[in-house]
């Protein structure tokens, strides 16, 4: 007879539970800065596979970084937690006078993200050509960097994002993180900002300056350019009253200034180096498949030196940690040239056809999954929020690099693009989560583990009328209220 009362008790707790998770998704979706927003929620619990919440969970919506999350998982799945890119340096095997730079398309080459000395590969190739170059000899360089092709960037992409330096192009070679920043002088309230200097120094960078200063002390500088173009146009206002104010954009040329980089170093250590080239004019002449009758100008002779990356598994966390979008444009164009290996296929379509095919393999349905680029900066990505949490759920259960996948992300009230979020709360340090943000975007997805019980979530608001802060703050009670 005493199973009658706990039975009545439990039932009580699961309505009261389920009560109170209803309610805190219609405060959510009853909050004025969500009025005229489109919101898509799905909380699963990862033990039972059932949905405590799920509102809109099948519709397609814009996710910004959260993306990052499928390129991030797919790559990792493929290539595994110690995969490592390599870059070469070896001479031609027709001239020993010219050198070869042979990209593999690692975005960490010269990256200061992990602490490294940016300069570190130019020392680490000086000092392994030194015995064998020599003095009396002119030699040329000739930088390999087709790998990617030369289309760069996302054609999803906007004008307002192409040239800064969280919109970089993609290459076959990548270095100082293809960007730059550009340093102004806004003390004379009375001037126009003047440009003091660029860091990394690009040779034949020029600037059409249209900056104006504002009293807000917010930096809204931008700088419009299109890849290859040396040309940048400065728009928008930066803070009056400043000694140093700062822009960043995307190297126009990486390969290119790669071995400008690595002339100058070889100059220094007394070798003498001519020509410095890359791969572009060569790829562009035999675009036309007649053309590609003609052998490459180059064969590969002797390796004089390796740079290996980063882990797969370090590259993967600084995507998410940090939303580094350059990582990940680099992450869904590996995945397409391991598909498919010829330097005149288009590697970021067939990254996003790889894709969806592994998602499909895995029976996760795509449907609702609609790919412009692997970092989510493209407007037209949409994607529902039950995939996501399909994938979480999958990276959780399933996949052999689990582990690996949830310490990629940042942990929330702690560290990287969410160390604000939750921050104080009973949450914080309890929810590993990726934020997403684009205008008129938020979303967060990842995983809140809550005693024994372990649940993904997903989040995804668009259009929404309140300000950023009001929508992250919605968001927030939402997962404390759960």
């Amino acid at each position: 007879m005493k199973r009658i009362p706990l039975l009545i008790f439990s039932l009580f707790i699961i309505s009261f539970c389920y009560a109170q998770t209803q309610t805190s998704l219609q405060r959510l979706l009853n909050n004025p800065a969500l009025r005229h927003a489109a919101v898509g929620v799905q909380v699963t619990d990862l033990q039972t596979g059932r949905h405590v919440i799920s509102h809109n969970a099948d519709m397609s919506l814009t996710p910004a970084s959260v993306l990052k999350l499928l390129t991030s998982a797919v790559a990792l799945e493929t290539f595994g937690p110690d995969f490592r890119y390599q870059t070469h340096v070896a001479f031609d095997a027709d001239n020993e006078t010219r050198i070869l730079v042979i990209g593999s398309g690692d975005p960490t080459l010269g990256s200061d993200r992990f602490g490294d000395p940016p300069l570190q590969f130019f020392n680490n190739v000086t000092h392994a050509l030194r015995p064998t170059l020599s003095t009396s000899t002119e030699y040329s360089i000739y930088v390999v960097d087709n790998l990617f092709g030369y289309s760069g960037i996302s054609p999803g992409w906007t004008w307002l994002n192409i040239g800064m330096h969280y919109a970089q192009g993609s290459y076959g070679i990548s270095i100082f993180d293809n960007s730059f920043r550009a340093f102004f002088n806004t003390t004379n309230r009375n001037l126009r900002p003047q440009l003091v200097r660029v860091v990394p120094y690009i040779p034949g960078l020029t600037f059409q300056n249209e900056l104006t200063l504002n009293t807000t002390g917010t930096n809204n500088g931008f700088i419009y350019a299109a890849p290859f173009q040396n040309h940048r146009i400065l728009r928008g206002d930066i803070p009056a009253g400043r000694a140093e104010v700062s822009i960043g954009g995307d190297i126009p040329d990486p390969g290119l200034l790669l071995g400008q980089t690595l002339a100058d170093f070889l100059t220094r250590a007394g070798f003498t180096i001519g020509n410095v080239e890359t791969a572009r004019a060569d790829f562009i002449a035999q675009l036309c498949p007649t053309n590609r009758t003609t052998p490459p100008p180059y064969r590969i002779g002797r390796i004089l030196f390796t740079q290996e990356s980063r882990t797969m598994r370090d590259i993967i966390r600084e995507v998410n940690v940090q939303s580094n979008n350059h990582f990940s444009e680099h992450l869904i164009r590996s995945l397409g040239r391991k598909v498919n290996p010829d330097i005149y296929e288009e590697p970021l379509a067939l990254g996003l056809e790889f894709v969806g095919t592994f998602f499909n393999q895995i029976n996760i349905p795509t449907a609702s999954l609609h790919l412009y680029d692997g970092s989510g900066l493209a407007p037209q990505n949409a994607v529902s929020a039950a995939f996501i949490n399909q994938l979480l759920s999958y990276m959780y259960n399933v996949s052999t690099y689990s582990d690996v996948f949830l310490q990629s992300l940042p942990r929330a009230g702690m560290e990287g693009t969410v160390a604000n979020f939750l921050r104080g709360t009973p949450l914080a340090g309890r929810v590993w989560v990726k934020s997403g943000s684009i205008f008129g975007v938020q979303s967060f997805a990842g995983y809140i583990r809550d005693g024994n019980r372990q649940y993904a979530f997903t989040i995804m608001i668009n259009n929404f009328n309140g300000t950023r802060a009001q929508v992250r703050a919605a968001i927030e009670q939402f997962l404390l209220g759960l």
